[in-house]
């Protein structure tokens, strides 16, 4: 009988890297020691802040899309379904080729600031479209390409730049950064169209700006990121070489478990649906959900990525799947103003212990040389997963009803959390062995 190292998965993740040039001898003999400023490397502060600006951007033109494509342009509801299949989905099918691209040309920043720039450029093309949905498609395809090059670079900067016992503090920093951003963003669409009624090119343009502060920053703040891969230079990272991460068995194990939790996870819009309908709250104030759900989250994600570096991160990990499921609880028994607050602060709970944590997990096992390829392919597992999910809601919905639906995730989410244990706890006593990675990270 398989005895299960507990430890393995609830313990603390060995180091995989030497201690960064320019810390001192005090800070790296007793880790602890060092003050949580000094555990971030400036280049994920500068990242962050590159995000936050970035979402302040995307968000100010996702947040009012909608209204903008249906109310002002007229466009029908089959265009703007495809709109926003496209808006939703191409950047998760682009996210493979920007890490496997970053990992063949080791050059992670200039890669993610092309991805950031493209994302910029649409702002402005947005309005050169006119009326047409069919080159407003072909703009938002544009801008979501942008995000899938961009977002496994970035990854890729964070980890090779951050300490093996600091990484999910370092992706719950950037992640809070990032749902800042994404919070105000709706914020400022708001007061713009309230002072300028129907004034989308002002807006348009603000956010233009934004994401034009976004792109200095990461051109000026953030250094580039080498690495040195054992392998010899004549060969290069391609499709086969990234997919041979999964012969990883901890990665292996980190992919399964993503895929087996993110089956049962009832997507923010079905949750939200779910509350609105029980509360018969305005259509107007459906966006505010968003908005509660990333100030949780950008509360919790930094203390949430500490509290996974210190304690575990397969725990933390775990502990956040279980606040998901109290929030499917809270969707169904409690009402009014209460179900509104505890969901949202559940929610944030869940994605401050999941998301970065998560990957994570990830780049602690990744070799250097496959840390863009990687992420991206975990990242694109978790989507599709996601994405199988709402649809199985979605027909689960239609027809057992909502509360039908929101019992049977539950119970899918508790045996994915029992299974995932397992799973990880099999697979995380395997050895690694990372590439060289520059000394400076």
């Amino acid at each position: 009988m398989y005895a299960i190292d507990w430890s393995a998965i609830f313990g603390r993740a060995p180091s995989k890297s030497a201690t960064p040039a320019g810390s001192d001898a005090a800070g790296a003999a007793h880790p602890e020691a060092r003050s949580f400023f000094s555990r971030i490397s400036p280049t994920v502060w500068a990242l962050g802040f590159t995000s936050l600006l970035t979402d302040v951007s995307s968000e100010m033109v996702a947040s009012v899309l909608p209204m903008y494509l249906v109310l002002q342009l007229g466009i029908s509801p089959v265009a703007f379904g495809i709109i926003d299949g496209l808006y939703q989905g191409i950047a998760a099918l682009v996210r493979i080729a920007g890490g496997m691209l970053g990992d063949r040309w080791r050059r992670y920043k200039e890669l993610a600031a092309v991805g950031y720039g493209v994302s910029a450029a649409c702002r402005l093309l947005i309005l050169a479209a006119g009326a047409s949905w069919t080159t407003i498609a072909a703009v938002v395809s544009i801008d979501r390409i942008g995000k899938g090059l961009r977002t496994a670079p970035r990854d890729a900067m964070i980890s090779l730049r951050s300490r093996s016992e600091d990484l999910a503090t370092a992706f719950g920093v950037h992640r809070a950064l990032d749902a800042v951003g994404a919070f105000i963003g709706p914020i400022v669409a708001f007061l713009v169209l309230a002072r300028m009624q129907g004034a989308f090119d002002v807006l348009f343009i603000v956010s233009f700006a934004v994401a034009v502060l976004g792109l200095g920053v990461i051109l000026i703040f953030v250094e580039p990121v080498r690495v040195e891969s054992r392998a010899s230079s004549a060969t290069v990272p391609g499709i086969r070489e990234m997919l041979g991460v999964l012969g990883l068995p901890r990665f292996r194990a980190i992919t399964i478990l993503a895929l087996m939790l993110g089956i049962p996870t009832i997507s923010d819009s079905f949750l939200f649906l779910s509350l609105q309908t029980k509360l018969q709250t305005g259509a107007t104030a459906f966006p505010l959900f968003y908005v509660g759900t990333s100030i949780c989250t950008a509360m919790f994600s930094v203390p949430g990525g500490r509290v996974a570096d210190i304690v575990g991160r397969g725990k933390v990990l775990l502990a956040g799947y279980v606040l998901l499921g109290l929030a499917y609880l809270s969707v169904m028994t409690t009402g009014g103003a209460a179900a509104v607050v505890l969901t949202l602060l559940l929610m944030g709970g869940y994605y401050a212990a999941t998301d970065g944590v998560l990957t994570a997990m990830a780049a602690a096992e990744l070799p250097a040389s496959a840390a863009g390829g990687g992420l991206a392919m975990l990242a694109t597992v978790t989507n599709v997963a996601r994405l199988a999910a709402s649809v199985i809601f979605g027909l689960l919905w239609s027809t057992v009803g909502m509360q039908g639906a929101t019992r049977i995730y539950l119970a899918g989410l508790a045996l994915a959390i029992v299974g995932a244990t397992f799973v990880v706890a099999r697979t995380l006593h395997a050895s690694r062995v990372p590439d060289a990675v520059d000394p400076a990270r």
